[in-house]
């Protein structure tokens, strides 16, 4: 049934007479439908019987039956109307915060428009008026608004229809005329479009604003991430060197144990020998003694003086006023804390050198040489893994990215986070390494210094190493580097390089400003008739234990 009401309409259920829904419907034989009341009063004031809708006429008044059919769906279609008209009421109904209509006593419904020349709003019901009168008709219809009075100027209480703007503000018609007379002055309309446009511009710089802004909230957090891995790290390494300090300060504790334990030994067994000697030497004197004793007895001069000659009353014996056998182990613990604190300091250090190396070598990245920035003498290999200086100088495109000395730069530029390289230098007697930035001077000699681009490193006559602080800083390395490590964190402007085989800091710049991308720097050097020809290469790294 409800799909049955859906398909028909208000006029199938109104009487034509009364113009109303149905109230108890009757058929006549011409097939016209009426309210009982309706045909049956008409009737009466008519003689003749005739259909209202097509004049059949009809000779004798027929008997009037109600069409209970057509009575229950009028009855349906009345309730179904009642609550339409409700709801449509409900949701008319002014809720707070909605312009009410201005017109409505009892029950205020929600204004659907608002009229500048009445100064009013009106619902559907009163706006009827507005959209039939003619004279209404003329009047300015806007969407609902409060305050109506403030579209009014008060100074000639007319619409505040344009806007001045040499003074920035809206002004009436008469305004025009007088305080604005030769003020730049545009229809409200037209302002309102151009603000309306500002007002997007605005908008899209805010979301702009708020899109950077959740960006840093994403690279704090990021940042706050990398933090405590690193603080993880920091922790297990702490651990490791600490545990391995404790256990190299047992050692030698115990090694000092051992050394006083053997020292007193040593004593005891000297001291042992000196008493077993002594004794003999004891055995032998009270021998002589008793010698002496009987031979100062005697009576008979002959045999005292031929006797006296060999008894010599201190036989074979030492000196034993030279020998000691007391030992002091007095000092001794302190001569070792002296050479384990030595002990530890350059173990502390291998140790921890050692850890930060394999914490840094976890950002290592894969650099290959670009061959577009390598001077004409320098061979690059097809993989970019390796560079030499030759003999003959090749005929290349001209490249404004071309280094003009000995150099090449790496494929790949940095310029932010944290990256790790290593090369291998095993054999030469000159290279450079570092990092560049991109704006470095690539035609004509250039000093290797921070100011000009450079934060490098390099070996000349073999066993010269300087670090090229523009000032150069000269460097003495226990050991000749066979892999040097480049460590850059971008951020934190600091640049390290490492002698990977003895897991050793070479020389660190700290404090830098990096504006540009970085890129990795490599030079060979001349080959210097071979003895440096070696080349220089690109090693992939394995994590130092």
């Amino acid at each position: 049934m409800a799909a049955a009401n859906s398909l028909l309409s208000e006029d199938q259920f109104l009487c034509s007479i009364c113009l109303d829904v149905f109230t108890d419907p009757v058929t006549i034989p011409c097939g016209h439908n009426f309210c009982k009341t309706c045909i049956t009063e008409l009737w009466n004031i008519n003689v003749q019987c005739l259909c209202p809708m097509c004049n059949k006429r009809f000779h004798r008044r027929p008997e009037l039956y109600v069409n209970t059919f057509i009575s229950e769906m009028a009855a349906q279609f009345r309730q179904s109307h009642v609550k339409e008209i409700i709801r449509s009421s409900e949701q008319q109904r002014a809720k707070p915060g909605d312009v009410v209509c201005d017109v409505c006593t009892e029950t205020k419904l929600k204004a659907l428009k608002s009229c500048l020349v009445c100064l009013a709003s009106y619902c559907e019901t009163h706006l009827e008026p507005h959209q039939r009168i003619p004279g209404l008709k003329r009047h300015k219809l806007i969407d609902p608004v409060k305050n109506l009075e403030g579209r009014m100027c008060k100074k000639h209480d007319r619409p505040l229809e344009l806007f001045c703007k040499n003074d920035q503000m809206c002004v009436c018609q008469v305004c025009i005329g007088t305080d604005h007379k030769i003020h730049h002055i545009v229809p409200l309309e037209t302002e309102y479009e151009g603000k309306k446009a500002e007002l997007g511009d605005s908008e899209a710089e805010v979301q702009q604003m708020i899109q950077e802004r959740r960006l840093k909230i994403e690279q704090i957090k990021r940042s706050v991430k990398l933090s405590k891995e690193d603080a993880d790290r920091e922790t297990a390494d702490s651990v490791q060197v600490f545990t391995a300090l404790i256990q190299s300060v047992k050692k030698g504790l115990d090694q000092l144990i051992d050394m006083i334990d053997q020292k007193q030994k040593t004593t005891e067994k000297g001291a042992k020998g000196y008493i077993k000697e002594l004794e003999m030497e004891i055995s032998e004197l009270m021998k002589r003694s008793t010698e002496l004793k009987q031979l100062s007895c005697t009576e008979d001069p002959l045999q005292l003086l031929q006797s006296f000659p060999s008894l010599n009353p201190a036989p074979n014996t030492k000196d034993w006023k030279k020998i000691k056998v007391y030992s002091s182990c007095k000092g001794t613990m302190w001569k070792a804390v002296a050479q384990l604190e030595e002990t530890l300091s350059e173990e502390m250090k291998k140790l921890w050198t050692g850890a930060e190396l394999s914490r840094v070598q976890q950002y290592a990245v894969d650099v290959t040489l670009d061959p577009d920035t390598a001077n004409p003498y320098l061979i690059v290999s097809a993989d970019g893994k390796r560079v030499n200086c030759g003999d003959v100088k090749k005929s290349l495109p001209d490249n404004p990215e071309r280094m003009s000395s000995c150099t090449v730069l790496g494929k790949q530029s940095f310029s932010s986070g944290r990256f790790y390289y290593e090369v291998q230098v095993k054999g030469k007697t000159k290279w450079d390494l570092g990092v560049a930035r991109e704006s470095v001077n690539r035609t004509g000699e250039n000093t290797l210094c921070p100011e000009n681009g450079y934060w490098a490193i390099w070996l000349r006559n073999e066993n010269e190493y300087r670090a090229l602080a523009g000032p150069s800083i000269r460097l003495s390395l226990k050991l000749k580097p066979q892999t040097v490590g480049v460590y850059v964190d971008y951020e934190a402007g600091l640049v390290f390089f490492y002698d990977v085989d003895a897991a050793d800091l070479i020389f660190s710049f700290s404090g830098c400003k990096f504006t540009e991308k970085l890129y990795p720097y490599f030079s060979p050097c001349p080959n210097d008739g071979g003895k440096n020809a070696l080349p220089l290469i690109i090693s992939s790294v394995s994590r130092t234990p």
